[in-house]
């Protein structure tokens, strides 16, 4: 079984992008494929993956930024923003975030 954890970054954020149903569909989706993401490179495994949002489809979506933890079966997910918004978040700010909530979740 797949845990999947929100930062307090992304449980702020979602709903300016999904309703409740939207989020949910997507972390039940997320569960069943955790890899499916790009590896973003020098982030320490962090994983980055397109949604569709509020009825634009994907190229309209959203970017879903999340790491997973295969051997405790947990998916955290860190933040959420639309593509028209920001096209990357430098691997280093990722990588600091995944440990900070890391450390304080362990």
């Amino acid at each position: 079984m797949i845990t999947v954890i929100e930062s307090p970054i992304f449980t702020k954020l979602w709903p300016d992008y999904w309703s409740e149903d939207e989020r949910g569909e997507f972390s039940a989706w997320l569960a069943e494929n955790p890899e499916t993401g790009d590896v973003v490179p020098g982030s320490g495994g962090i994983r980055k993956v397109r949604w569709r949002r509020k009825c634009q489809g994907k190229r309209g979506g959203v970017r879903v930024i999340y790491f997973t933890t295969p051997t405790k079966g947990l998916i955290w997910l860190l933040t959420i923003y639309a593509k028209s918004n920001k096209k990357n978040i430098p691997a280093h700010i990722l990588k600091a975030l995944k440990e900070e909530l890391i450390d304080g979740y362990e």
